[in-house]
């Protein structure tokens, strides 16, 4: 490639930083432009990995991409790790969905049912069986559903580690915002900044999360349609002995929550959703609700200290899953859309991306993830 840069990727979150480092190591120069990196979605995400426990009726599809990315996983952060010489806090501490009541248990047992008709692993305990696994668990829980293959990643050390092997290996990082796309005849020509500055590349990953829809001088077709879900997560620190041993998820009486144990003592628990536009402010009555939650399924946790709230924007696409590919201008690729599971499909969607780029094969698993799939002409072929 003869331009500047060869790949200007928008958007340093954990997804563009992860196709960054891996274009990077494909030889080719990489520019990253983000205001903040990492303060985004990957900040206030928990971490969660999670494609069973995550599994909604009808993402099929969905589901298999997300087994590759789980079975994947400890090969992207041994590299990670060893590109980097930290942890990521990559824990294989399996998950528990939590019954409140009889009705839950009953959905519980049908959801069961569902995972092994899809060939996943799953298993639905008892009381007994629940309190040996998490004692501090409130009493009178019917049960759970036990889901080994389900774990978690500290989300902030993920992306600080990414950053540090991006940067580490000779990727650019520039703190501004991108106000528009360049483009060179039909093609793609590189991007400007809101400070004016043209950062020419050959190639322009989009990777801006839920702002992805918002970047100029891009035709209509070929923006990504993804929205923002607005997410607000809590971290509280117990002293001691950990609360849980692994991660805890449950609804009451009709409210998801989860709670995600990290080594340092702290207590993650979301998330609330909401779909509100771009509106980040933290809002008392979520937060409320969340806490209500957490402590009734773990009361101990009423005493923990309180570390912080903090609110982000999940890109959400029409149907949930992420929007990966080649678009209608030349050399511009999205990568957003990952919507619950950016922690999950960083690694795979960075070696998606840099096929896209450098014009190899790409994973099959892709297919129907591309940003084009809702287009007209593409929904019916």
């Amino acid at each position: 490639m003869s331009a500047s840069t060869d790949v200007a990727v928008i958007g340093a979150g954990v997804i563009g930083l992860a196709c960054a480092w891996r274009l990077r190591q494909r030889g080719l120069s990489v520019t990253v432009v983000d205001p903040a990196p990492g303060r985004g979605a990957s900040w206030t995400a928990a971490g969660m990995l999670a494609p069973v426990t995550e599994l909604h009726y009808g993402e099929e599809a969905l589901l298999q991409l997300n087994i590759a990315a789980a079975q994947h996983y400890p090969a992207f952060v041994a590299e990670l790790e060893a590109a980097t010489g930290t942890d990521v806090g990559y824990r294989r501490c399996g998950t528990v969905q939590v019954a409140w009541d009889a009705a839950d248990l009953r959905s519980l047992t049908d959801l069961a049912a569902l995972h092994a008709r899809l060939g996943l692993a799953s298993e639905v305990i008892g009381p007994r069986e629940l309190r040996q696994r998490e004692p501090a668990l409130a009493g009178g829980l019917p049960g759970a559903l036990a889901v080994e293959g389900d774990h978690q990643v500290d989300n902030r050390a993920l992306h600080a580690a990414l950053l540090a092997a991006a940067t580490a290996a000779g990727v650019v990082l520039l703190a501004e915002p991108v106000s528009a796309l360049l483009r060179t005849g039909d093609a793609v020509g590189g991007v400007i900044t809101a400070a004016g500055t043209p950062v020419p590349a050959a190639a322009v990953v989009l990777a801006a999360g839920a702002h992805s829809r918002q970047l100029a001088g891009v035709p209509d077709d070929a923006l990504p349609p993804v929205r923002p879900v607005k997410g607000q997560t809590i971290r509280l620190r117990t002293a001691g002995e950990p609360l849980l041993h692994g991660v805890v998820r449950g609804l009451v009486k009709g409210s998801p929550v989860y709670l995600v144990p990290r080594e340092n003592g702290e207590v993650v628990v979301g998330a609330s959703s909401e779909e509100v536009g771009f509106d980040v402010r933290p809002r008392g009555g979520a937060v409320y609700d969340l806490l209500r939650d957490a402590f009734a399924l773990l009361p101990p946790l009423s005493e923990a200290e309180w570390v912080e709230v903090s609110t982000g924007l999940r890109p959400g696409s029409p149907d949930n899953a992420p929007l990966v590919g080649a678009t209608s201008v030349p050399g511009l690729v999205v990568a957003t859309g990952h919507y619950r599971n950016g922690m999950l499909l960083a690694g795979v969607t960075a070696d998606a991306v840099t096929a896209l780029v450098t014009a190899a094969p790409v994973d099959p698993l892709f297919a129907g993830f591309g940003p084009m799939r809702f287009q007209p002409s593409e929904a019916g072929r």
